[in-house]
């Protein structure tokens, strides 16, 4: 009797202890969580985040998994909400024992999530949050979060290289929303990155989100001299810009960031205007890269369509995650976190990156070029 409690005892010592690490509590799978925007205002770029999630774990669980242990996905809808997500987040990691979550989306979303990892010490992980103070602010580095986009500034930098360097630019002008701290960032970066390179700004006008008039600042620009013209902002309001920009006349380049990467851009703007348009994106289908061609091939037979930029950070993100996994040897989850912050040279089909101290990609940008409203070209750019 003596023996038989005595291993009862060491059973429960046994499932405590396991318990108690975090991560998945079976042996032969490895729980990832996915939080993603997949019903509400954001949906799409969820969808197609979870598209490219989805293909990648198929692939790794095609070839063993981790180490032998199969992926198991645990997936839910945070409907585009906040405090949704911060729900899920906690859910994910207290009661469905998360090795890491992917997701949200979005910078906002994702920011919500992240005292729910701090506090329970489980990685969280976005392929397109791109604010600024994502995985860093004031108070210091987020411990628990990383990205592997780059942020909004950084689009801003190297926008100004492009146009410095590729485009021999020496004088720009800078029509901004000011109402978007998306496009003051971008602006601010752009402007001084531009100057310290020998380039001038000759003049820097502001609009509001849902203006749609913008002759006004057209006419004040089109006094000055200016070899290209710098648009940070989302598609909406550059669609129509760069219309009404065309129809006085100015023929000059214009340059812009990820959020040109819609297909509205060509229905606002029309096929016409739609030349010598240059912008800032995490991925093209026009990259020649053997990687990047069995990637699009593989999602076409997946899903019957081609891949967006989300689709392939979403993937990204999963064998970003996965080698972190393989080289923390563990499931433990701050051992998963040391071997995530010390990633090295991973190379992925968005590039390849290191980790920086701020859990933020080193990576180049993809420049996208529109000529009579198709993408014609891309290459990746340095900053």
């Amino acid at each position: 009797m003596k023996k038989i409690i005595s291993i009862i005892l060491l059973i429960v010592l046994t499932m405590a202890l396991v318990s108690g690490c975090g991560g998945s509590s079976n042996a032969n799978e490895i729980k990832i969580g996915i939080n993603y925007e997949l019903s509400g205002e954001v949906a799409s770029y969820g969808k197609a985040s979870v598209d490219g999630i989805e293909l990648a774990i198929d692939e790794i669980n095609s070839k063993g998994g981790i180490d032998g242990k199969l992926i198991k996905p645990v997936k839910y809808d945070n409907k585009s909400d906040k405090s949704q997500a911060t729900t899920l987040a906690t859910k994910l990691m207290t009661q469905d024992k998360v090795v890491a979550v992917l997701g949200p989306a979005t910078s906002g979303a994702f920011k919500a999530t992240i005292p729910e990892a701090i506090k329970n010490k489980v990685v969280v992980a976005s392929g397109s949050a791109t604010a600024d103070d994502v995985t860093v602010d004031a108070s210091g580095v987020k411990e628990y979060a990383f990205r592997i986009c780059f942020n909004d500034s950084y689009q801003g930098t190297a926008m100004a290289n492009y146009a410095l360097k590729n485009m021999n630019a020496k004088k720009a002008a800078v029509i901004m929303d000011n109402s978007s701290d998306y496009a003051k960032g971008l602006a601010e970066n752009f402007t001084k990155t531009f100057e310290a390179g020998g380039g001038k700004v000759v003049a820097t006008e502001a609009f509001v989100a849902g203006d749609t008039d913008f002759n006004a600042i057209i006419t004040k620009i089109k006094g000055q001299e200016f070899d290209v013209i710098f648009i940070p902002g989302y598609y909406n309001e550059a669609g129509l810009i760069i219309k009404q920009t065309r129809a006085q006349g100015i023929k000059t380049p214009i340059l812009g960031a990820d959020g040109f990467g819609a297909p509205e851009l060509v229905e606002l703007a029309g096929v016409d205007a739609l030349n010598d348009i240059y912008f800032s994106a995490h991925f093209s289908a026009l990259d020649k890269d053997p990687a990047v061609a069995e990637f699009i091939e593989n999602f076409n037979a997946k899903y019957g369509k081609e891949p967006d930029q989300f689709a392939a950070l979403g993937y990204d993100l999963v064998y970003f995650v996965a080698d972190g996994i393989k080289r923390a040897g563990s499931t433990d989850t701050v051992a998963v976190k040391d071997a995530l912050a010390a990633t090295k040279d991973f190379k992925g089909i968005t590039g390849s990156f290191s980790m920086d101290e701020n859990h933020n990609p080193v990576k180049a940008v993809v420049v996208v070029e529109i000529q009579n409203g198709v993408y014609t070209s891309s290459e990746r750019v340095a900053q």
